[in-house]
């Protein structure tokens, strides 16, 4: 019997989730959480197998609870269930130590598939994921951000804006976006606050 846990903030979710395992002799929903930290504390006191993890929640998020489960349950498996499949959601859930990764709109079989899968140690992919792992992997190495950029990076952490950033630096606003815009083409985002949690991601900022 593979034992289930549903971590999802989303009530609606959660049961139409536990539905869809009902009629299969296998697999028991063992319990539901509404985010990360009661997934953890509940897959840890109900044993359960495999914890099927949503990433954006509010008090800790997916990312974080699969890397704390990781680290203190390791025996304990999790298949990723979002709505989001960017880079920025995809590869630190994989690097956190998810065992697979799949989308909402995944018909029901296919979930099944992939949590027995899941709970035979196998890695699972939605085909939309596994693309944007493979053109990670084709994708040319990025060069290290310069001091400049590391200094307007943690300017940016730090909350200032284009106008605040530029006047602690001494430069122009325009010099501020422009090396902006090199952070978040060296980082492989599209916007601040994703350069922001790649940047404490990867060690770049403390």
């Amino acid at each position: 019997m593979i034992r289930l846990l549903i971590v999802d903030d989303h009530p609606i979710v959660r049961d139409g989730l536990r539905a869809a395992f009902e009629a299969e002799p296998d697999i028991e929903v063992a319990g539901e959480a509404a985010n990360g930290r009661e997934g953890i504390d509940r897959a840890a006191a109900l044993g359960v197998d495999i914890v099927l993890m949503d990433l954006r929640m509010p008090e800790m998020d997916g990312v974080t609870a699969i890397t704390a489960l990781r680290r203190s349950h390791p025996h304990i498996k999790t298949l990723v269930l979002t709505t989001f499949d960017g880079d920025s959601d995809v590869l630190p859930a994989i690097e956190a130590g998810a065992t697979g990764y799949l989308l909402k709109d995944a018909p029901t079989d296919e979930l099944l598939r992939a949590v027995r899968a899941t709970a035979a140690g196998e890695p699972v992919l939605s085909p939309s994921v596994a693309g944007r792992l493979m053109g990670q992997v084709r994708r040319p190495v990025k060069a290290a951000l310069s001091d400049r950029e590391l200094q307007v990076l943690a300017l940016v952490a730090d909350g200032a804006s284009n106008r605040q950033a530029a006047a602690k630096l001494f430069i122009s606003e325009a010099s501020i976006k422009t090396h902006l815009l090199h952070i978040y083409d060296k980082l492989g985002v599209r916007d601040r606050a994703a350069a922001v949690g790649e940047g404490y991601r990867r060690g770049l900022l403390s």
